[in-house]
Parts: structure tokens; sequence; C-alpha cells
């Protein structure tokens, strides 16, 4: 993993099976697109990744300048343009800086202990870095999954999240690391939101080279369980830290909808919950406001029956089949007001099926940082 300033590449030393999804904005980055069109290989050696621009809205001119970034990083390394998949993120409508990045990205360092370094590269206003690695067994051979990640404002993403990255050297069938990716990204940072909008660069790249050697990891396998287990933790580990580091962010709120008829009514009863202005704002407060809960599970179309639901703030019940139960309020205010961390809980009671969704108080801080965000 390498890096300069607000250039890095992540580099893998032979030809790596590759999984990826992007935003699904109908506004894309050239990058995206770019980026897109290569992944459809399911093949690559890396990938290089600018912010600070977003290169997009930019027409044409994005496109050549997001390919000659791949050219310049591949020059660099000494691996096919073809094989390199280019990432941006920053302010709209900006181009990229080419004549800046054709004179400095000579001078990114290569590194195999880089990532921390790489993951402070791709930083916008995120005040610290998101990275995390973790090891398992797998059919008795130790292999490493890592992964950094970027993003605290314009993520409400449905697809994938802003930017993250997860490079392993386990060796992993392309079809089953794209299947296992996909379900990893529903469960994580599609379950995630900061602000509700949805960026239009958002891309999440994981890279499996097979250096671990052994056997190809395939689905229907104790392996495949064990590696797709560990594929979600680093996700969801990436997703929780950027929506905890979200723009002007006090608190992480956990949203967890269970007894649910199916788990699409889980999932977006639980997301509705996380995302709601209202539902932000009180967590602010620590306001123990459950009308606001119930407001914003009750549009979120997921099936429901007003006379079963139960509602839980920090394991304090304070609705039982749909109306309020007496509880003390100071200490349901002080449970929100002395952790970093506030957990709903809401029981529908017409199923099995449960989600759980991630979203940040709405602050101050916030709406004073992005009015004048470009100025």
């Amino acid at each position: 993993m390498t890096v300069f300033s607000d250039l890095g590449i992540l580099l893998s030393e032979t030809q790596a099976n590759l999984a990826a999804t992007f935003s699904t904005n109908k506004i894309l980055s050239p990058s995206v697109v770019l980026s897109r069109q290569r992944a459809q290989r399911g093949a690559a050696r890396g990938v290089v990744a600018n912010s600070g621009c977003a290169n997009c809205c930019v027409g044409e001119q994005g496109l050549y300048d997001a390919a000659e970034m791949t050219e310049l990083a591949a020059a660099h390394t000494g691996v096919s343009a073809d094989d390199m998949l280019v990432c941006s993120t920053g302010m709209i409508g900006v181009e990229l800086p080419m004549a800046l990045l054709r004179q400095h990205v000579g001078n990114v360092s290569l590194s195999g202990d880089g990532g921390h370094d790489f993951a402070r590269s791709i930083m916008t206003t995120d005040t610290r870095r998101k990275d995390l690695a973790v090891s398992i067994d797998l059919g008795g051979r130790k292999v490493v999954l890592g992964g950094a990640a970027k993003g605290v404002g314009m993520i409400h993403p449905n697809m994938a999240t802003m930017l993250a990255f997860v490079a392993t050297d386990a060796p992993v069938e392309q079809s089953f690391l794209q299947s296992a990716l996909s379900r990893a990204v529903d469960d994580s940072f599609n379950m995630c939101s900061v602000d509700g909008d949805q960026s239009t660069n958002d891309t999440v790249l994981v890279f499996a080279n097979g250096q671990a050697g052994g056997d190809e990891v395939v689905a229907g396998t104790p392996e495949a369980e064990a590696f797709e287990e560990a594929l979600t933790f680093v996700c969801t580990s990436l997703a929780k830290e950027m929506v905890r580091d979200g723009e002007g962010a006090k608190k992480l709120i956990e949203v967890t909808v269970g007894e649910a008829g199916t788990m699409a009514d889980a999932r977006k009863a639980a997301r509705e919950i996380s995302t709601s202005s209202l539902v932000k704002a009180m967590v602010h407060g620590n306001d123990p406001n459950w009308g606001r809960i119930m407001m914003a599970l009750g549009k979120s179309g997921a099936d429901m029956d007003e006379s079963k639901i139960d509602i839980f703030i920090d394991d304090i019940q304070i609705v039982h089949e749909g109306k309020a139960i007496p509880f003390h309020m100071d200490s349901v205010v002080s449970s929100m007001a002395s952790s970093p961390d506030v957990r709903f809980r809401v029981s529908l009671n017409l199923g099995g099926e449960s989600a759980t969704a991630w979203g940040c108080d709405l602050t101050e801080e916030y709406v004073t940082f992005n009015s004048a965000y470009s100025t």
C-alpha cells in the first residue's frame, strides 16, 4: 500500500480476483464509470484513489482524466493500466488537478505496511482514519483481511458506500467473492446513513490475490462460510466507524428491528428510523421522545400491527403493545446522555426476521459545516 498526500495506491503483488459494488446514483463520477467497466473482468492489480476532488460533473474530460490517473499509477508501479481501477472523492464539479498528479504520482512510496497511510490519504472531512485487519484460520491456513474506508458526509448508500477497500491473501473464487461482498454490503454499508444523501462516487472493492496458498475458497464450503463471516465483520466495522465519525456527530445510533415478518421489512424499518431527522435530533438532545420512533416506523412501509409493537431505548422498555408504559424518565435520559452509543430496539412481533441499521445524531455542527462547504 502506498501514499502521497491526498493520493494513495493500493497494489497487489500479483493479479487478484476482484469483487466490486458501486453507487446507484444516476449522476456518477467518471472515475466510477471507468472502474465499473474494468471491474467486469473480475480481476485487477490495484486501485489509485485521490481525495479532495470527486471528478464528477466535469463532462468528458473526467473520463479522460480518470483513465490518465490509472496510466500514471500503472507506470509508477510497473503494471498495466487496464489492471488499475480509480476512485475519487471530494468536491463535485471540479476537474482533477492533473498537472499536480503528473508531477507527484512518482513520489508515492511503495510499502508493504502502508495500510495506515493509505487510509489517511483518502480522507476528506473525516476526522480520523478508518482501517482494520483481521486474521482467520481457513482450512488450516492463516489468511488476513485488511480494510480501509473513508466518508463522513453524503452517506446514505445503496449498493456501496463512499469509498471502501478490502484486500486479502486468501484464494477466493471470483463469483463467490462477488456474492459474498454483495451480501456483506447489504448487511453493513447499505444499513448505515449519516445524512440521507447518496454519493455520486460510492465504491467498495475487494481484492483476493491467493498469496496465502491452498485450495480456492468456493461457495458451499466451511471455508466459504468462515471467509464471508470475516468479510462481513470488516465491512460492518468500517461502516460503523464512518457513521460514528459523521460530520458533526456526537453519538452513534444503532437501530435493531426484530420479529419482523420478512427481512425486507426489518431492513427498511430499521433504516427509516435511523435516518429520520427528528429521531436524530432527539438523540442529540438526549430526549426519549419515543413517538418519533413510532412515526418513522409507521412511514417505513413495513408490515406491522400497532397493537403488537414494543420499543426499547438502551434496553429500557418504554412501549408495550403499541402504548407507553411507565418508565423512569430520568433514567432513560441519563442512559442516552452517558454513552456515545444510543440503541433502539423495536419488536414487531410478527415473525422471526431481524435487521440492524446505524445512524448518527443531527447536530448544530453538521448544519454549520455543510452550510459553507465550498466557501
